[in-house]
């Protein structure tokens, strides 16, 4: 009986805890029911997102200090999924670059790319970085670029410095994640690509290379590296399918510091080259690229005479040595020919190399500026643009029509003569360089006040007595099927600027036919006196013409010599010299059949005269000098202090 009740009165208990729990779940039920006419509260989904390849600058007790997309940023830290802990990585952070996961906008994890190389940058292209000693590497998908020196910002594989070892990689599954550019250093080397004979191609079929002295070729993988020693004067043909193409490069280094390679396969205006430091092939697709390794110092020794005449007055040669350098400098900051491993190519691409063999003076004007550059009054490497002559006025940046043209403002469009330059020279202040340079380029803007000034020669001018200082050039029977050919040729170059009026507008499209020309005209000049904008009025349509390069190609028919001041007539096959002159038109029955321009200069008139520089000097003013008067306010420092 005992047990029964005692069964009993268990059973009644587990009756009375049933109905208590149903009981609370109806009022716990009746509780979360909305008021009438109110929704159910929404459920809260976190939102989670990994941002990839983050720079991580530092940690501290409330989260990450991180550099993203050019901006700094503070992130707060995450739960940890642990109640009432917040997220907090395993090791301290700082000076790293990660994935960072996000949930609600707040750090919840982090993954740290810790795989990182260093080893000198060969080549760069848009598939990945070849890394001496690790060979090609490709770039992740979402590869990202830091300048940690100097302000942090964002970089590109285009800022890393080619031939040298300043940039540190980070690796994820193999591939380029990260790119750290640790440091900025005084650079020695400049890579040179050598082009083809007559400057035809980029790429060699079979380079046949020797050298004056002993060299060694040094071939194969990065793991089995092989040298093989030869004689002075023994010639080696690197054929596509040469057997020392074990890997893609070959190097050929004389045995001593002042032995010279020669490229047999080639010539150039001084015979068969034969370049300083050492030669690199690099096999491609395409053939094989020639790359010369040298001493920024000595191929400047090859570039000043090949781009000023070595017969020029020691302070102009000291001024274009700088110009060079400054130039060459640029490149190998930011390659030309990434692809290629090289900063620069040899030829009017970029500054004649090696055409010319070296001589005592321009090689005694390079020693004389040793790692002078010019920079700009804000730090920047200036752009030391330079041409042959002027017609005693130049032009700004602006004649190119890049977006960039209108932040370069030490450029002026000068007055080229001995007045101007004196009284400018003349008041230097703590400010900078006084000049009447501006008013003076705004006021040959104007077609009247142009005509004037091409039409007559000012003695006082520095290059009134250069050949190219005044010319005239004639067509006797315009050539409209030619005319339009080359305007398609400029059109198809840069389509924004070659225009076709259409419903009261000059817009961009393809020109198909031109007829009988009706007027050919300057619309606008620029700075100087440039012409800016040509219109041609055809029977087909009018089309407007923009920049002094297109210009001087649409009015050059192919056949026409240009007369010079001295009497000589000189071919100009596809361009004007200058774009510095006036028109005038012949015609019959109102449609031109001919025309004919006075003009004055030879180049884009952007920069420093190289003729200008010659005369200053002549004049007595130093190299210093004449680079003030054409870079305003620009400063000569040395990269190697």
């Amino acid at each position: 009986m005992q047990i029964k009740a005692f069964i009993c009165l268990l059973g009644f208990l587990l009756i009375v805890v049933l109905l208590l729990g149903k009981l609370a779940g109806v009022l716990l039920h009746k509780e979360e029911q909305p008021e009438e006419g109110k929704p159910l509260p929404e459920v809260h989904i976190p939102t989670v997102e990994t941002i990839h390849n983050i720079w991580i600058m530092e940690e501290d007790e409330e989260g990450l200090l991180v550099f993203c997309d050019g901006e700094r940023e503070k992130l707060g830290w995450g739960s940890s999924g642990r109640e009432g802990t917040l997220f907090r990585p395993e090791e301290p952070v700082r000076e790293q670059l990660a994935d960072v996961t996000l949930t609600d906008g707040l750090v919840t994890g982090i993954q740290l790319k810790k795989e990182k190389i260093n080893g000198r940058i060969l080549a760069v292209d848009e598939a990945g970085i070849e890394v001496e000693g690790y060979g090609k590497l490709p770039l992740a998908d979402d590869c990202k670029g830091y300048r940690l020196y100097d302000s942090l910002q964002m970089c590109t594989v285009n800022d890393v410095c080619i031939g040298y070892d300043f940039t540190d990689l980070c690796l994820e599954n193999g591939s380029v994640c990260g790119i750290l550019m640790v440091k900025e250093d005084a650079m020695e080397y400049i890579r040179v690509l050598l082009k083809a004979q007559d400057y035809a191609g980029l790429l060699h079929d079979a380079p046949v290379l020797t050298a004056d002295t002993g060299f060694t070729v040094i071939y194969g993988n990065y793991a089995d590296r092989k040298t093989e020693a030869h004689q002075a004067g023994e010639e080696i043909v690197f054929s596509y399918d040469s057997p020392y193409f074990e890997s893609d490069r070959v190097l050929v280094v004389p045995d001593v510091l002042t032995g010279k390679v020669i490229l047999k396969s080639v010539s150039r205006s001084q015979g068969t080259p034969s370049y300083r430091g050492k030669l690199e092939l690099l096999k491609t697709e395409d053939g094989i690229a020639v790359i010369n390794e040298v001493l920024l110092e000595e191929y400047l020794y090859s570039v000043v005479p090949s781009e000023m005449p070595s017969g020029y007055p020691k302070e102009a040669l000291k001024a274009q040595a700088i110009c060079a350098r400054t130039y060459a400098y640029g490149h190998m900051e930011h390659a030309g020919c990434p692809r290629y491993g090289a900063h620069v190519d040899d030829s009017t691409s970029y500054q004649v190399y090696n055409n010319i063999l070296e001589q005592e003076s321009t090689t005694t004007a390079v020693k004389d500026t040793y790692g002078q550059l010019l920079y700009t009054a804000d730090g920047g490497l200036a752009g030391t643009y330079y041409y042959s002559t002027s017609c005693g006025a130049g032009s700004d940046a602006n004649v190119w029509k890049t977006e960039a043209a209108a932040a370069i403002t030490y450029l002026p469009p000068r007055h080229l003569s001995r007045t101007a330059m004196s009284e400018a020279l003349s008041q230097v202040t703590a400010g900078g360089l006084q000049t009447e340079g501006q008013s003076f380029g705004e006021k040959l803007k104007d077609e009247a006040a142009f005509a004037d000034f091409i039409l007559s020669k000012n003695p006082d001018d520095f290059e009134v007595n250069e050949s190219w200082y005044r010319w005239s050039y004639e067509v006797e029977q315009l050539d409209s099927a030619h005319m339009l050919e080359v305007l398609q040729k400029r059109y198809a170059a840069n389509s924004r600027l070659v225009l076709t009026f259409k419903d009261g507008e000059y817009v961009s499209e393809e020109i198909d036919r031109l007829g009988k020309i009706q007027e050919i005209y300057v619309e606008k000049r620029g700075p100087g006196g440039v012409a800016d904008e040509l219109v041609i009025q055809a029977e087909h349509g009018t089309i407007k013409v923009i920049s002094e390069h297109n210009i001087r190609c649409v009015l050059n028919d192919g056949k026409s010599k240009v007369l010079r001041q001295d009497g000589k007539k000189v071919a100009s096959t596809s361009l004007l010299p200058s774009a510095f002159f006036v028109i005038s038109t012949s015609k019959e029955e109102g449609n031109v059949v001919g025309y004919s321009l006075s003009g004055g200069g030879f180049g884009h008139g952007v920069g420093m005269s190289q003729n200008g520089a010659k005369e200053m000097a002549k004049s007595g003013w130093n190299a210093g000098d004449i680079l003030q008067y054409f870079y305003e306010n620009c400063v000569i420092k040395c990269i190697y202090e």
